[in-house]
């Protein structure tokens, strides 16, 4: 089978993905040609995507705020949620200072993110 070999086919290939999916769905028969046709082009930019992209494991500050809009949280909350000053939390979020283990050990368990990301471990 015939790989990307360029960023346009990359590209070109991902509009025609996104055109696909606007008519197949769990519903489409797998012999049917937009989900055949969905099918190998997906595999074409999954092998492009793990050779020429790579995709590193968010921050701490990426994953606190995505958890903060997940949880409906703003600074205050996360302030009192956490047990430290809103200013605290702000230079946690600006990338400013690093919480300390008490905290980062708060961060774990009452947002529920892994430790692995909390301490930087990957």
């Amino acid at each position: 089978m015939r790989s990307i070999k360029t960023k346009k086919e990359y590209e070109v290939l991902c509009k025609r993905i996104e055109e696909l999916l606007l008519v197949v769905d769990n519903k489409t028969s797998t012999d049917d040609k937009d989900f055949i046709e969905l099918d190998l082009l997906s595999d074409l930019v999954a092998d492009y995507e793990e050779e020429h992209i790579t995709v590193t494991p968010p921050t701490l500050v990426e994953v606190i705020k995505l958890r903060m809009y997940e949880m409906d949280l703003n600074q205050i909350k996360l302030s009192d949620l956490l047990g430290v000053s809103k200013s605290r939390v702000s230079e946690y979020l600006n990338g400013k200072s690093e919480p300390t283990l008490k905290v980062a050990r708060l961060i774990c368990k009452k947002l529920n993110i892994d430790a692995h990301t909390v301490l930087g471990v990957h």
